[in-house]
This record gives C-alpha cells, structure tokens and sequence, in this order.
C-alpha cells in the first residue's frame, strides 16, 4: 500500500523541526495535535468525531481531561468500533526514550491489562511501540518485555503497509488486528480479574483472620458481613479515586497513621454523605428501609491489616489501574470470590471454605459478556423496539413507556445480567436525547471541555433508570451487595468530582440511589408458605424464602415484571435438601 502523502509530510516536518522537539519544551499536548492525532487520521481513524457519533459509537474516546501533572490515571485514547474496544493509545513527548524507559510501558500495560485489551500502543511519534499487554506488568520489567513491535519515525513510509494492515480502521473491522493479536508468540499472562480475584481473596484471609481474634464475640454471619462491607467499600473508593470522583491518594495517605480503620471509618462516614447509597449506610433514614450498620463500626482491626492492602492498590506496587477497571470485570471477580465462605472454628479462628453448594456443583461458572449481551438485545431490546414502534415517533410517549419497562433477574448473583441490561438502557436513551435535546435538557449535559462534544445523561437520570427499570433477586446476601455495587460504579462511569459537583449543586442530592427496593435477597422459587404445614416442611432459616408480591409491591400493582432475564445455577435435585425438594414439587 502506498503511503500517504500526508504522513510523508509528517515524518519529513518532524526530521526539519526533530531538535526543538526533542528539547524538553514541546510537550505531550502539541505532539498530539501536530502528529499523532493526523497519523492516526491517516489510518483511517475518525479521531476528530467528524461524523458527530454519539460517545458511546465514536471511533476515538480522548481522556486526557483525567490527567493531572502529579498522576496521569487515563490512557490518552481509547480506539473502538462501534462499542467494542480495541486498542489504548498513550502519548508521550518526544524527550522521552520509549525504546528504554521503563517507565512509559508500565504505565501503558497497566491501562491495558486492566482493561482486558490484547494490545496497546505507545507512543511519541518519534518512537511507535506496540505491546502484549495479556502479561500481568510488573514494575521491574524491562521496557522491551511484552513488546510485539518497535518502529522510528523515519521507518513509517516504507512500513506503512505493515502498519495499515494491523492497526488501520479498515483493518480492525475486517479482523486482521484480531488476528495479529492472537497471533505470534508470547508469554502467557494471567488475566486482570484472576489476578485481582487472588488479590481480594488474600484480603478475605488476613481480615477475617484478624477479625476474629479481635473481637471475639462476633458470629460467623456478622464476620461474613464485615469482611465483605469492608472489602466493598475500599474498592468502591479506590475505583471513585481512579476515575477522578474523589481525591486521588486518599486512601493511600491512611497508610502511614496510626489506628489507620479508625480514619478509615471517617471516610466510609464522608461517603455516606456523599453517595446515600447501602453499601456506606450508618445512620437510620426516613427513606432508606436497610438496616444500618452498627457492626463495622465497632470492630477492633490492626493496622498491618490495612496498610498492606491498601499500598497493593497503588502505583508503583500495584498493576491495576482502577480508572479503566470497568463494573463487569469486578463482576466476573465477585461470582468466583462469592464461592467461598468465612466458617468459625469452636476456637473462633476463622476458615475459608468453598461453599457446599458450590463444592457440589463443581466449581463457579459465569457467564460470557457476549451471552448476556445477546440475551439483553433480544429481549429488552426487543420490547424496546415494540414500543418504539407503536408510539408513532413521539419520544416523550417512548420515554414515558420505557420508564414502565421492570427487568428482572431473578437469580442475579454479582448482577452480570443486571449490569448488561442497565447499559443497555443507558445506551437506549442516549440515542433517544441525541436528536432530541432540546426537549429533554434537564436529563442531559455537555461538559463544554475541548475534545468532548458528546452528550451525557445526568446522574439524576442514571439513576432514575436504574430505579425505575432494574429489579434482581439472590439467595446469597453477599451476593445481593455485589449486584447493587457493581450497578452503583457503573452509575458513576464517566463521571468526574467535577461533573457530580456540578450536578449535585443543580438537583440537590446525593449523588447515587437507594436499591434496596431494586435488588433483594431471597429464594425466588420458595414463598414463605414454605413454613405453612410445619407437619410437611421443616423449619430451615437457610432456605431464605421470598413472597414476590411483598418483596416488590409497586411492581406488581402494575402488572408484574416485563422482562426477565438471566442464567439461573443448575443443580441437581438430588442436592437438595428433603423439605426443599418436597415443597417445590408440592408447589410446581
């Protein structure tokens, strides 16, 4: 393929101008301007947004507005099609020496490996490095390791065809980067969320561990309790750190202190205040039906504990960059943690154990984005499009309609499906508001930066989608809180201090919602009739019985449930218990 002549001139303005480049003063900003933006244009590349496409179809996402001088926690761009993600782009200036630098290629391998992204790409134009990044980084590795391809400027003309045919648009949407990626050979890496699962499950040891020897007169149910409210709430935090949404560094800077949970404490109160939502939930509210937490705030816990968790979040000990660490891979996480359980011995130490039920049925098994995707489509989409369709093209009628719309998984576990019908929803009226904006002003904003021009939907109306529309049910209690957090971080994707500032100030409240009423914990095939004839079943509190009509009362006034969705576990009867497998034929 002949090169450009476009990127000709490039290589040929930056051979003229390469000094002045190089000097320290030209910085990351103009490089990207003046050549990596138009190179990447060059490969076909709609970097500008030329063809007005809404966020979340446009072929370039910029984020450098996430970037401060002290911490960069965004990748520079994020190419994809349609709304897959394909590849990170980060930019350096020109002083810096790619080929060598340790440094860059971390920061690039963290982004991407945290992401799920196969390959990535660094560069300051003078230098083009294409990574593996399926290898876990490590902050010792050289900055050759991982690395698939290395190009200089002055190689760009006769390499263009090499080039075009790996990362140009045309090239992406035929599968030939695809195949690049699978292809050659490389180390074999250890995904993100395995990982990140060991990482958590260390956490799980060493504080259940330690729980139970400080504070002795703890259950077994209210230990389990605790080492999941807290491990939540730290991760909670630390995403809301990465994405910019609090202050970066500050659960890092507890680490140092003495009574470091005693300071920890404070800042779950702070969020409180700041969030209203369940999982940070101390003190009694007229609207909130959950019982607060009077149990976290009482434990006694050792600073070791907490200091070592808490430094394995951070650059440079850390290979997890939270700012791109999406709602679905902490999902896919918590369904394999949610495996296991925190017994009591007679001595009151604690013991991590599979749970029975998972033991017997093998294992943890989830299921694939790209099942849950198709399901979502062709069933809320498709009631969506019924909608649309006999609404005759009056949007406030479709949106009025869709707000009926109640989804339902009713054995949602980490919320896998919950999650994929949310963004589903959230994608849905975007694209409604695109040509309507006039009409629906108040539901949406644009940020007014410099390189993003689309529109967002207001928090205020994330949340009223997600109130209005999403409902789950789950035997397992921890499993309810994972649902309701992994939906409560995808409420605040895109979101900034900045952005919820603002907004906050506009509609006076909190920034996320109460699911309690949304997400419940039950047995969704045993009513509390299980406990009517005690002469037929016996009385067994694990069986967790659920009345639909009570859990969900505003649901079915209105006719019931729209869609219900999901990947219900599959047991064998032979594992169930006698008053259980008796009620159940009794029932159905």
């Amino acid at each position: 393929m002949q090169t450009p002549p476009s990127v000709i001139e490039l290589v040929k303005k930056f051979e003229r101008h390469l000094h002045a480049y190089k000097s320290g003063t030209y910085n990351e900003t103009q490089v990207r301007v003046e050549f990596i933006n138009p190179f990447f244009e060059a490969l076909g590349w709609d970097v500008y947004n030329k063809n007005g496409y809404s966020d979340q179809y446009k072929d370039v996402i910029h984020e450098f507005s996430l970037k401060t001088q002290e911490y960069s926690n965004a990748p520079d761009y994020l190419f994809k099609v349609g709304t897959m993600k394909k590849f990170f782009v980060e930019a350096k200036k020109p002083v810096i020496y790619i080929k060598e630098d340790i440094h860059p290629a971390y920061q690039l391998r963290r982004y991407a490996w945290s992401a799920k992204l196969p390959l990535s790409i660094l560069t300051d134009f003078e230098e083009f490095a294409v990574y593996d990044c399926r290898l876990k980084p490590n902050q010792k590795d050289k900055a050759s390791v991982a690395r698939r391809l290395y190009y200089t400027f002055r190689e760009y003309p006769d390499m263009w065809s090499e080039i075009h045919s790996k990362f140009s648009r045309e090239a992406v949407l035929q599968g030939e980067y695809d195949k690049f990626a699978e292809g050659g050979t490389r180390v074999k890496g250890t995904e993100v969320d395995d990982a990140f699962l060991r990482e958590i499950e260390g956490w799980r040891d060493s504080l259940a561990r330690n729980i139970a020897l400080r504070n002795s007169r703890l259950s077994g149910g209210e230990l389990n309790y605790s080492v999941q409210k807290i491990i939540d709430r730290i991760i909670f935090l630390r995403i809301c750190e990465g994405r910019g949404i609090e202050e970066f560094k500050e659960l890092h800077n507890l680490s140092g202190k003495n009574d470091i949970y005693k300071h920890l404490l404070n800042l779950f109160r702070n969020a409180d205040k700041k969030y209203n939502s369940g999982l940070f939930h101390f003190t009694k509210e007229k609207d909130i039906s959950e019982d607060i937490d009077n149990i976290t705030p009482a434990l006694s816990i050792d600073d070791k504990i907490f200091k070592d968790i808490i430094e394995s979040l951070y650059y440079p000990k850390s290979p997890y960059e939270f700012s791109v660490f999406g709602a679905e891979i902490l999902g896919h996480v918590y369904e394999q943690f949610l495996g296991k359980v925190i017994r009591l011995t007679a001595g009151h130490q604690a013991k991590v154990e599979e749970k029975p039920e998972v033991k017997k049925a093998g294992g943890v098994y989830y299921t694939p984005a790209y099942i849950v995707d198709y399901i979502v489509k062709n069933t809320l989409g498709k009631k969506l499009e019924e909608i649309e369709g006999r609404s005759e093209g009056k949007v406030k009628k479709i949106i009025e309609e869709a707000g009926r719309l109640r989804v339902l998984d009713p054995a949602c576990g980490s919320g896998s499906f919950l999650l994929g019908a949310y963004q589903y929803l959230l994608d849905w009226h975007i694209k409604i508001y695109q040509s309507h904006e006039k009409e629906f002003k108040e539901r949406v904003y644009r940020s007014g930066k410099e390189m993003d021009t689309d529109l967002h939907l207001t928090t205020k109306e994330k949340k009223r989608i997600l109130l209005n529309n999403i409902y789950g049910v789950d035997i397992d209690s921890q499993a309810v809180e994972v649902s309701k957090l992994s939906l409560l971080l995808k409420v605040l994707e895109g979101e900034t201090d900045e952005t919820l500032a603002k907004q906050l100030d506009i509609f006076t409240e909190r920034a996320l919602p109460d699911l309690s009423k949304n997400i419940k914990c039950g047995n969704s095939l045993i009513d509390t009739d299980f406990y009517d004839n005690e002469t037929l079943f016996e009385q067994e509190t694990s069986v967790n019985p659920f009345n639909w009509q009570k859990g969900f009362p505003e649901v079915f006034k209105n006719g019931g449930f729209d869609v219900v969705i999901g990947n219900p576990p599959y047991i064998s009867i032979e594992n169930l218990n006698v008053s259980t497998k008796n009620y159940l034929f009794y029932k159905y």
